[in-house]
């Protein structure tokens, strides 16, 4: 892998080293650069499970990607930068609290000093990684708390609003390490199922400095130090400019 242009695309020049507060760096600058987005399965163009396939959509083509690929890819970078790191299967809640199948999300664990939870593929969720080693204590990032807890053979990641300690779930994983040959056919579901809230609709979504900016079919969304606002996009040449000049995207 080309170690540079890949840290060039998230416009990161901190330290390499493979500390924690590395690993914390990197993480914010992923989320702040590299959008969550599903346009691929919407072209309709095939996502390809590999470091070098993932290389050439995310750093050359300046793409995002959903789960697979970004976690997928980010964990390349980090294990060339010297961190050990596993890719983890994790179930998505959802609002009824109910849990998806295995490998519906990749997360990872990345070891740095102590094991930390690590997630750049899961849209809108916590930004500094998580401390494995740390359970049922709860991290104030922004204007959300997070917590990862122990519920029978699981953990959950959960999340509260505004500091409340009202948490709600948003994924369960174990600790077994995968490899991509095992996300193959959740990934095909996802791309190819009507049932699959990605092929509902397109979604392109980035971290800003003070909140998130989001792309929903023709909605641009952004919510800033708490303000949300929504325009439309009238016509597909000002749904692709607001691609272009919001989050990088050409298609």
């Amino acid at each position: 892998m080309d170690v540079d242009a890949y840290l060039n695309r998230i416009n990161y020049d901190g330290p390499r080293e493979p500390t924690a507060e590395t690993l914390r760096q990197l993480q914010v600058a992923h989320l702040l650069t590299v959008p969550f987005e599903n346009l691929s399965i919407h072209a309709p163009e095939p996502i390809v499970l590999n470091d070098e396939a993932l290389f050439q959509k995310i750093v050359v083509r300046r793409r995002g990607g959903f789960c697979y690929e970004l976690n997928g890819l980010f964990a390349a970078l980090l294990r060339d930068l010297g961190f050990k790191v596993e890719m983890l299967s994790a179930q998505v809640a959802d609002e009824e609290g109910q849990f998806s199948e295995d490998f519906d999300h990749m997360t990872l664990m990345v070891t740095a000093e102590q094991r930390w939870l690590v997630d750049v593929g899961f849209g809108d969720s916590f930004i500094e990684p998580l401390s494995l080693d740390s359970r049922h204590e709860a991290k104030e990032q922004r204007n959300r708390a997070y917590r990862i807890v122990s519920v029978d053979e699981y953990l959950v990641l959960e999340r509260a609003e505004n500091s409340s300690e009202d948490f709600m779930a948003q994924y369960r994983f174990k600790l077994d390490p995968y490899q991509f040959e095992d996300y193959a056919d959740r990934c095909k579901y996802h791309q190819t199922s009507p049932l699959s809230h990605f092929t509902q609709k397109r979604i392109c979504s980035r971290l800003t400095q003070n909140g998130r900016i989001s792309l929903s079919d023709m909605r641009f969304i952004t919510s800033e130090m708490g303000e949300r606002s929504e325009r439309i996009a009238e016509t597909h040449e000002e749904y692709e400019g607001m691609l272009s000049e919001f989050f990088g995207v050409v298609l």
